[in-house]
């Protein structure tokens, strides 16, 4: 196994952690704002370390660019998802 084959499956894996650690933040945590948040930067974060270690194994550098696109469309579609939810969430906060 080269180098850049044990770089890939660490950053893989770690990635890999990651997602896992936001479920758990998802079921684990009380409020959906906390849930929303763990689990955006988990997931975030994970996809970003699993493209990081896919990368190398791209043959051309078109097909890490298009990781790195794949991986920003994820990164904005789940920041709007996440502006949506929050937003609901707060509407239907009960007033004291």
């Amino acid at each position: 196994m080269g180098l850049a084959d044990a770089f890939t499956l660490i950053c893989v894996v770690a990635g890999a952690v990651l997602f896992l650690a936001g479920t758990l933040g998802l079921l684990r945590f009380p409020d959906t704002l906390s849930r929303l948040h763990a689990l955006s930067k988990a997931d975030n974060l994970g996809l970003g370390l699993i493209v990081l270690g896919l990368m190398p194994q791209q043959a051309s550098l078109m097909g890490g660019a298009k990781l790195v696109c794949i991986w920003l469309l994820a990164q904005l579609s789940a920041a709007t998802a996440s502006q949506l939810i929050a937003g609901i969430a707060a509407r239907r906060k009960p007033q004291a």
